[in-house]
């Protein structure tokens, strides 16, 4: 049976479980003479009895006890105690490789520097004379700190000897003589990672952690494994006799010295492979360092035949020759000239979150129009000429995002408290167009259409740039999309691409850019990507991993052919609105901004009524929101991209507790009153049309994962359920329910009786909506926010009866928050994305309103989760802040149709 919560080893008391396999089971725990969290691996009693598995116990901790790395899970203890054996290691949150790859294949830029840590890992192994013997996804750990080798419980001590000074550093190892862990002829190892020497069944070395390194390295790249088959033999023949399909397959950005890198690793020699894992983490550090190129000259291999060194050192005079030739006789005459444009003064660049606005060029290549805030104000439009030294900043522009040229490059097209407004690009009187309560970018065209995307979910519309009632062009297949973003014009003015995506994930093979005509409603798949693409020159221009990629495409025909070419290896990317910082016009102006910053991460800040930075909740992290305890002293986030799970911090210690562990996406975490458990969104499909259930567990995590509840709609469908939470005494499960892809309404569930679930708030109006719903503390009053127009407000309603319909925002407002008295309401205006706070006076029946007061701006991303919570007194706010991206300056590059001949 599992190890209860409480259970003691000596200083060690276990908190909860974290996994178990056949040899043995984790539990996170606490020592309590440090307060430290560490992680404890058992050996039960009635496998003690055994002793190749007690053999097996002993000789992991004796080769971890070794080892001393940073990318090598870290010992710190070992015992025994009433006959069961205990391992006390670091303890480590993230996820294994083995659950990254389930996803699909990593980001390139991952692929090398994930590759270098373990291979750097594997050198500190083998120089210590430690041999793993059963390298493979399962044993890796990739952490915020790194990736990070575990398991060592097939490992091996060797005698080591230090690498000889000769060009290539070379581990020698011998097997250990005196005491050999396996027999001549025994196979040690998972089949699918084992090096050909291990499948005949000969003496594993260094060399051998290499191959199966290799067959890592190959999956992480490929997101396939380097050799499969349906039984062991089939695996193990593949293993004996063939090599892999090339990387470039599956990873197209991939450099052909990654290629070359894992071929020599996957030698079936171990004469013929790498010799040390030193030289291949210098290969892929140096594969990833901005002076390596996707064209770089491949590092030669060691033990290469004399004949072989001369074929390649007779190509290479050749290449030498051609390249000469080209230099002397055809001499380019466009040469690429690149520039830093820095913030104005006494501003900030402002290009990362849901009402920011990146660099636009004009079409004609001579200006860019940008957005920036100052210490003291909000975003506002600067343009800038190319040929000049300053900007100038256009009044009347306050508050705006998402900036576009109109096709004469005469005006700017901007959103700002919920409009879609225009005005002249050298600055005048601004003009409202329609309504656009969270757009998502907009398009002009040469006819003076103007495409754009009014909300956050939402399909995209057109409305003439003179005025005129707007009128919806694309529709979006709920089955797979939530969102039409981005739109740019194609040069006939008729066609256009734009993003399409899933809020709630999705399917990968659906998510990208698209091509879309202003006279249909249907689209056209064109690339399967991450985020928005422009269209310059004959190319689509898109982001890859961390790279901005140019790809030939037929605008008329929305066709792709030929191969990506890498114009930039590292593009700020911003993955909470699935946009690239990047503009191109023509053949000739080609603006990013140069950056890498994790994709969907945020700043978890402790900040005051004023807005005031007081401290770090906990370090940066992939949040999608989270609610603090009534207490005040813990926070549940949900953590995970693009799958999530439920964590609970102690923000007093600064611990964090794992809370769900299944493949599901698990959001919108609340407690219960007495906060022993917490109740939660869980959702395992791919879209918003699979529906959710709710679930709860307990705090300590030492509990089930239990099912509350599950609904279907009239048709029979899943039916979605959000925002769930229990009232104060227990009595009910509030939630919102969306049956279908459209309209949602609040709910509640009693607990006692029949538990019949009964409504308490639907929408106004036919196409209205309700968007949050948060409980007062006393359990007798209802905020929520609702859409029953062009606008989401916030209201309050009695509970459980939902008698009565309080108005809290005047001008726009979504996620709000009571303070722990119930005497204040918090929410986030939609006109100025500033936090408000509202006076309340609620006696029995009575519900009065006060004034409302704007605390500070709030950086958030709506990603369905809460951006905020507050805690009991009113006086500090838990925000989920996104990054500033602003110090990094935009790069210019003059010619950068160039850069694809190179």
């Amino acid at each position: 049976m599992p190890l209860s919560a409480g259970t003691k080893f000596g200083p060690y008391e276990i908190v909860a479980p974290l996994g178990a396999g056949g040899m043995g089971e984790v539990y996170r725990a606490l020592d309590t003479r440090i307060d430290r969290t560490v992680a404890i691996k058992i050996l039960p009693a009635h496998l003690s009895e055994k002793a190749d598995a007690r053999e097996r116990f002993e000789r992991e901790a004796r080769a971890i006890s070794q080892l001393s790395h940073a990318n090598i899970c870290q010992l710190y203890d070992l015992g025994q105690q009433d006959g069961t054996h205990y391992i006390v290691m670091e303890f480590l949150e993230g996820d294994t490789l083995a659950s990254r790859l389930a996803k699909g294949r990593l980001p390139l830029e991952q692929v090398l520097r994930y590759g270098a840590e373990i291979a750097e890992g594997l050198d500190q192994a083998h120089r210590t004379g430690v041999v793993h013997r059963d390298l493979k996804p399962g044993n890796i750990m990739l952490t915020r700190s790194g990736a990070k080798l575990m398991d060592f419980g097939l490992a091996k001590t060797v005698a080591s000897v230090a690498p000889q000074s000769s060009g290539l550093s070379v581990t020698l190892t011998t097997p250990n003589a005196s005491q050999p862990l396996t027999a001549e002829g025994t196979i040690i190892g998972t089949f699918q990672y084992m090096s050909p020497e291990q499948i005949e069944g000969k003496e594993a070395d260094s060399r051998s952690d290499i191959f199966s390194f290799g067959a890592v390295l190959y999956e992480m790249a490929c997101g396939r494994r380097a050799f499969d088959g349906k039984s062991q033999l089939s695996v193990a023949s593949a293993i004996l006799e063939r090599d892999p399909e090339p990387i470039s397959g599956a990873q197209p950005a991939a450099p052909p010295a990654l290629q070359h890198l894992v071929e020599g690793a996957l030698m079936k020699d171990p004469e013929a492979r790498w010799q040390s894992a030193a030289d291949i983490a210098r290969q892929l550090r140096w594969i990833r360092s901005p002076e390596s190129s996707a064209s770089a000259a491949r590092p030669s291999l060691p033990h290469r035949r004399s004949w072989e060194r001369w074929i390649w050192a007779a190509a290479t005079l050749a290449l030498l020759a051609l390249l000469l030739w080209f230099a002397v006789f055809n001499r380019p005459q466009r040469r690429v000239v690149r520039a830093y444009i820095t913030p104005p003064s006494d501003a900030a660049f402002d290009f990362m979150g849901d009402f920011s606005a990146p660099p636009v060029a004009s079409p004609d290549g001579t200006r860019v129009a940008f957005a920036a805030r100052g210490p003291k104000e909000g975003n506002s439009i600067w343009v800038r000429r190319l040929d000049t030294a300053n900007a100038e900043k256009l009044a009347g522009t306050e508050n705006a995002y998402a900036i576009f040229w109109s096709a004469d490059g005469k005006f700017l097209g901007f959103f700002a408290d919920e409009k879609l407004k225009k005005i002249s690009a050298s600055g005048g009187p601004v003009t409202f167009l329609a309504d656009a309560p969270n757009a998502r970018g907009g398009a002009w065209n040469q006819d003076n259409v103007i495409l754009y995307t009014p909300d956050y979910r939402d399909a995209l519309w057109k409305v003439n740039a003179n005025g005129g009632t707007a009128v919806q062009v694309t529709k979006i297949d709920p089955s797979k999309h939530s969102t039409h973003r981005w739109p740019s014009f194609l040069p006939d003015g008729k066609h256009f691409l734009f993003y399409a995506t899933n809020h709630a994930g999705g399917r990968p093979a659906d998510n990208g850019i698209y091509m879309g005509a202003l006279d249909s409603s249907e689209s056209k798949m064109i690339l399967a990507t991450d985020s928005a693409g422009l269209y310059a020159s004959g190319y689509l221009l898109f982001h890859q991993q961390t790279a901005l990629v140019a790809q030939k495409f037929d605008a008329s025909g929305g066709i792709l052919s030929s191969d990506p070419v890498t114009l930039v290896n590292d593009v700020q990317h911003d993955g909470g609105t699935f946009h690239t910082v990047f503009s191109v016009a023509g053949d000739n102006v080609l603006l990013y901004q140069p950056g890498a910053n994790t994709v969907g991460d945020t700043d978890l800040l402790w900040m005051d009524r004023s807005g005031k930075v007081l401290g770090r909740v906990a370090e940066r992290g992939s949040y999608k929101g989270g609610r603090l305890s009534r207490d005040g002293k813990r926070l549940a986030v949900s953590l995970g991209d693009p799958s999530t799970n439920i964590w609970i911090l102690d923000v007093e210690r600064g611990t964090r507790t794992r809370l769900t562990f299944d493949g599901a996406s698990h959001r919108m975490a609340s407690w219960s009153g007495d906060g022993q458990s917490v109740v939660f969104n869980s959702q395992v499909g791919a879209t918003v049309m699979s529906g959710s259930t709710l679930h709860t567990k307990p705090a300590n995590g030492g509990g089930q994962d239990q099912l509350l509840l599950a609904r279907k709609d009239s048709q029979g469908a899943p039916a979605s359920l959000f925002w769930p939470q229990w009232s104060p005494d227990g009595r009910y499960l509030v939630y919102l329910e969306q049956s279908g892809p459209t309209g949602a309404s609040i709910w509640a569930m009693p607990t006692f009786g029949d538990t019949k679930p009964f409504p308490v708030v639907k929408p106004e109006s036919p196409t209205g909506k309700v968007v949050h719903v948060r409980l007062s503390p006393d359990g007798h009053w209802l905020a929520y926010s609702a859409i029953d127009g062009n606008r989401e407000e916030v209201y309050v309603t009695s509970f459980p009866e939902g008698n009565g319909r309080w108005q809290i925002s005047r001008e726009g407002g979504t996620f709000p928050v009571w303070r722990g008295d119930g005497k204040e309401i918090y929410y986030l205006a939609m006109t100025d994305a500033n936090l408000y706070a509202a006076r309340l006076n609620a006696e029995g029946s009575r519900f009065e309103v006060g004034e409302s007061q704007p605390l500070f701006p709030l950086r958030s991303v709506f990603s369905m989760g809460e951006p905020y919570d507050v805690m009991p007194d009113g006086k500090r706010f838990v925000v989920f802040n996104q990054p500033e991206g602003s110090s990094s300056p935009m790069m210019l590059v003059l010619n950068w149709t160039a850069e694809l001949n190179k």
